[in-house]
C-alpha cells in the first residue's frame, strides 16, 4: 500500500472513531491524500461536484418528497388500517400490523428511518396500550423500517445501480422476495413472542364487509406503489421520472382525494424533504472525491486481492463480506459506504463470479440490518426518539429480530436465486 493510502485510510478510521460527522471526515481525509500525493486542492472541489452529476440521482429527491407527501397525506395511517383489518384476529396481530404496515409504506418512501418514524408514531403507543412491553414495540418498528430498503422504490438501490453503474429496476425487482421473506419471519416472531407474554387475541375477525371498507379506504394508498413500479417495469417511464410521478401522485391524493395536506403545510413538508436531500447529496458528494482518490491509489484492487487470498473457498469469502459489511453498515452511513467501497465490492464479486445483481441485493441488504443494528443504526435511533428508550433497552428486544434477518441474509447469500429469479424477467 503507498504512502497516500495509509494516509487516507488512518485518518480516516482516526476522524470517524473520533466521533467526527461523515461529511467532514470524507472531506478531511481526502484534503489529507491529496496532500500526500502532491494533488492540487481544488481537486476535491472537481470531484466533490462531479460526483452528483448523475441523472439517476434525481430519483432520490423524488422519492424522498413523495414519501412525506404521502405520509402526510393520510397514506400511512390508512395503510395500518387496512393491515389491522386483515391480522387483527391472530394471536400477535397488532405486532404483525406493524411489519405488514412498515411492508406496505416502504414501497411508498423508500427509506428505512422514514418507515420506522411513519409506522412507529402509530403502533408504538397502540401496541403498547394493549400490553406489548415497550421495548418489544419499539425494536419491532426499528426491525420493520429497513424493509424499505429493499422493497421498491429504494434509495440505496438507486445509490448502488449508479455506483455499479447496473439497471436500477432489476436492483429494485431483486430486494423484493427478501423484503417480503424477512416480513414474513418477523410476523411468526410477532405470534411467538405475543403467546410468550400471555396475550390474548386483540379483537374478533374482521367481517367481509369491514375488510370491503378498510380495503377501500386504502385504495389510494396501494395505488402508489402500483402506479410507481408498474409504470417503469411496463416501460412507461423511468425510475427518475417515477419519482416525479410519485410526487405528483401525492400532491393530488393529499390534496384533492384525502383532503388531509394543506396547501399551508407543504413549505414545510417540502423544506423537510431538502434537507434531508440535502445531507444524502453532500455524503454522496463529498464519498465520491474519497473513493475517487481511494481508486486513484489502486486501494480496492489491494483490498479485494487481500480478502481473496486469506480462502480459495467461495462460502468462507462470502461469509467475510457479509461479516464485514454488516459491521460497516452497523457502524457507518451506508451511502457514503456503498461508494467508498464500490470499486473493493464489485472487484470481489466479478472475481467470485457473482451476478452483478446479485451483489448489489447483496450489499443493500447487509446495509439494511445494519441501520436496524447497534450502536449506530439510524432506524434505532429515530426508533429510540420515538419511544423515549435508550438503546441498551431496545437492543434487548431486538436482537432475535436481527437474527431473522440474517437468516434470510444467508439464504439470499448462497442461493442467488432468491434475488434473481424476479430480474431474470426482464433480461
Amino acid at each position: 500500500m503507498t504512502e497516500t493510502g495509509i494516509a487516507l485510510g488512518l485518518t480516516f478510521l482516526a476522524l470517524l472513531v473520533g466521533g467526527v460527522p461523515i461529511v467532514a471526515t470524507l472531506a478531511l481525509a481526502t484534503l489529507v491524500g491529496l496532500w500526500y500525493a502532491d494533488i492540487d486542492f481544488i481537486v476535491l472541489a472537481q470531484r466533490t461536484i462531479a460526483g452528483t452529476q448523475v441523472f439517476s440521482l434525481l430519483a432520490i429527491p423524488g422519492f424522498v418528497l413523495a414519501g412525506d407527501l404521502m405520509m402526510h397525506g393520510g397514506l400511512s395511517a390508512r395503510l395500518v388500517r387496512l393491515c389491522q383489518a386483515l391480522v387483527r384476529h391472530v394471536t400477535g396481530g397488532l405486532g404483525m400490523v406493524t411489519v405488514l404496515s412498515a411492508s406496505f409504506f416502504a414501497a411508498i418512501s423508500g427509506s428505512a428511518p422514514a418507515t420506522t418514524a411513519a409506522i412507529g408514531k402509530i403502533m408504538i403507543p397502540e401496541m403498547e396500550a394493549r400490553g406489548y412491553r415497550r421495548n418489544f414495540s419499539t425494536a419491532l418498528a426499528t426491525a420493520s423500517g429497513p424493509i424499505g430498503q429493499m422493497i421498491p422504490p429504494s434509495i440505496p438501490m438507486v445509490i448502488w445501480g449508479v455506483v455499479s453503474e447496473e439497471s436500477i429496476s432489476q436492483l429494485f425487482l431483486a430486494g423484493i422476495v427478501p423484503g417480503i421473506l424477512i416480513a414474513g419471519g418477523l410476523m411468526v416472531w410477532c405470534w411467538i413472542s405475543a403467546r410468550a407474554m400471555g396475550l390474548s387475541r386483540e379483537t374478533r375477525r374482521s367481517t367481509g364487509k369491514e375488510l370491503l371498507a378498510a380495503l377501500n379506504d386504502a385504495k389510494w394508498a396501494l395505488g402508489a406503489p402500483a402506479v410507481i413500479l408498474g409504470g417503469i417495469y411496463g416501460g412507461i417511464f423511468t425510475p427518475t421520472e417515477a419519482a416525479a410521478v410519485g410526487v405528483f401522485y401525492g400532491l393530488v391524493v393529499g390534496l384533492f382525494v384525502h383532503r388531509e395536506l394543506k396547501v399551508a403545510s407543504l413549505y414545510a413538508i417540502i423544506l423537510e424533504s431538502m434537507k434531508t436531500t440535502a445531507i444524502v447529496c453532500f455524503i454522496i458528494a463529498t464519498a465520491s472525491a474519497f473513493g475517487w482518490l481511494i481508486a486513484l491509489e489502486q486501494l480496492p484492487i489491494a483490498l479485494a486481492d487481500a480478502i481473496l487470498s486469506v480462502s480459495d473457498n467461495p462460502i468462507v469469502i462470502l461469509l467475510m463480506l457479509n461479516v464485514a459489511l454488516l459491521v460497516i453498515g452497523a457502524v457507518m452511513d451506508n451511502i457514503a459506504a456503498m461508494i467508498i467501497l464500490g470499486g473493493v465490492l464489485t472487484a470481489i464479486g466479478s472475481q467470485l463470479g457473482l451476478d452483478p445483481i446479485h451483489l448489489g441485493a447483496l450489499v443493500v441488504i447487509n446495509f439494511a440490518i445494519g441501520m436496524a443494528t447497534p450502536p449506530f443504526g439510524y432506524s434505532l435511533f429515530v426508533g429510540s426518539a420515538i419511544s423515549k428508550l435508550s438503546i441498551e433497552q431496545i437492543s434487548r428486544a431486538l436482537w432475535p429480530m436481527l437474527l431473522i434477518q440474517i437468516a434470510v441474509l444467508m439464504a439470499v447469500t448462497y442461493i442467488p436465486e432468491v434475488t434473481l429469479a424476479l430480474p431474470s424477467l426482464l433480461r
